[in-house]
C-alpha cells in the first residue's frame, strides 16, 4: 500500500523541498532532491565499464550493492563508503540506496550487466512508486556526473524527492555473444529460468513461444543448486520443437576471471558444467557452428553476392 507520509514530511519540513521520509520513518531535512544513480557494471572486467558508469562511481559518496559486484570494482571505489548485502536482499538493498539518497548523499547502486535487464533498475522504480516519491531523470545523464549543481536543474527540482539516473552497461547476453562469435545476429529473445519470481508454468509458456517462432534464445539463470533440473526441463521442452542438432553456445563467467566457453548442440549440453554464472544461447534453424564459432546469419549472402551486388537480376 502506498503512503502519503512522504508528502506530509515535505510540507512539515524546512528548506526549498522540505523533508523526505526515509524507509525507517525518519524525516530527512535536506535542502533539495537527493541523487541516486543506478550504475550498470557490465560483465566484470573493468575495460568493459562504460565511461558514464566510471564517472558515476567516482562522484558517488555512497555505493550500495551485492557484495560480489562491489568486490569486482574494489580498486575503483577504495576509500569510499560501501554498503554491501547478499543474495535475496534486493528489496532491502534498493530501499537502502533510496534512503541514503534521501538523506542527502550522492548514491550509486551497482548492478551487474545492464541494470535494466534482470537488474536493479526496475525494483528501484517499483519502490519509489510504492513510497509515493516524486522522481525525475537528471539532465546530466549520459554527459557527466559533476558534483557541482546545475542551475537549470536546481530550478526544475523544486518539490522533488530524488533525481534518478540509470547508466546502461554491457548485458550478459552481449558479452556471451561476443565470446561465441555472432549468435545474436538475427531476432532473439531472452528468458530467465529462475522461478523465484516467475512461476515455472509461465517460463514454459515463454520457452514454447520462443521455440515455435524460431527465435535464437539467450537463457539467463540456467541452473542453480536449488533447481539443478531447470535447464534439463527447458531443453526437453525445446527438443519438442527443434532438432537435437540445433547449435548451442555456453559461456561461463563471460569477460571476467575464470571465463570458459564451449559450443555444442541441443542434444549434447553438458548440464553439470552450467551454473548461475553461465549464459546458454540456443540457435535458430539457420545458426551454424564453424571453426569453434557460433554464427546466426543475418541473410546478407542470400540477398547479395560476395562482391556486394544483388544476388539476382530481379533484385
Amino acid at each position: 500500500m502506498r503512503s502519503g507520509s512522504s508528502s506530509q514530511c515535505r510540507r512539515s519540513g524546512a528548506g526549498p523541498a522540505g523533508g523526505r521520509q526515509t524507509q525507517d520513518g525518519q524525516c530527512d531535512r535536506g535542502g533539495g532532491p537527493g541523487r541516486l544513480t543506478i550504475v550498470s557494471l557490465g560483465p566484470g572486467f573493468l575495460q568493459y565499464l562504460v565511461p558514464a558508469a566510471l564517472d558515476a562511481l567516482n562522484s558517488a559518496d555512497v555505493l550500495v550493492g551485492y557484495k560480489m559486484y562491489l568486490d569486482l570494482i574494489g580498486d575503483l571505489i577504495a576509500g569510499k563508503k560501501t554498503l554491501a548485502s547478499g543474495m535475496r536482499k534486493e528489496v532491502e538493498r534498493c530501499n537502502l540506496a533510496i534512503d541514503q539518497a534521501l538523506a542527502g548523499n550522492r548514491v550509486a547502486l551497482v548492478s551487474s550487466g545492464d541494470a535494466g535487464i534482470y537488474g536493479m533498475a526496475g525494483l528501484v522504480f517499483d519502490l519509489c512508486r510504492e513510497r509515493n516519491l516524486r522522481i525525475e531523470r537528471s539532465e546530466l545523464v549520459g554527459l557527466h556526473f559533476d558534483s557541482n549543481a546545475d542551475p537549470a536543474q536546481e530550478e526544475r527540482g523544486g518539490g522533488l524527492d530524488l533525481w534518478i539516473d540509470v547508466v546502461p552497461g554491457v548485458p550478459a547476453f552481449n558479452a556471451a555473444s561476443a565470446v561465441l562469435g555472432a549468435p545474436l545476429m538475427h531476432d532473439f529473445a531472452a528468458v530467465s529460468l529462475s522461478d523465484h519470481l516467475t512461476p515455472w508454468e509461465l517460463i514454459e509458456k515463454r520457452l514454447t513461444a520462443v521455440a515455435t517462432a524460431d527465435f535464437v534464445l539467450a537463457i539467463y539463470n540456467p541452473r542453480s543448486k536449488t533447481r539443478p533440473h531447470g535447464l534439463q526441463r527447458a531443453v526437453d521442452l525445446l527438443l519438442q520443437h527443434r532438432p537435437a542438432t540445433t547449435p548451442v553456445g555456453i559461456v561461463g563467467r563471460a569477460m571476467r576471471d575464470g571465463q570458459w566457453s564451449t559450443v555444442t548442440t541441443l542434444g549434447e549440453i553438458p548440464f553439470a558444467d552450467v551454473d548461475m554464472q553461465s549464459m546458454v544461447i540456443v540457435g535458430n534453424s539457420r545458426t551454424y557452428l564453424w571453426q569453434g564459432w557460433m554464427v546466426t546469419p543475418r541473410g546478407y549472402l542470400d540477398k547479395y553476392t560476395l562482391e556486394g551486388e544483388p544476388a539476382s537480376a530481379e533484385e
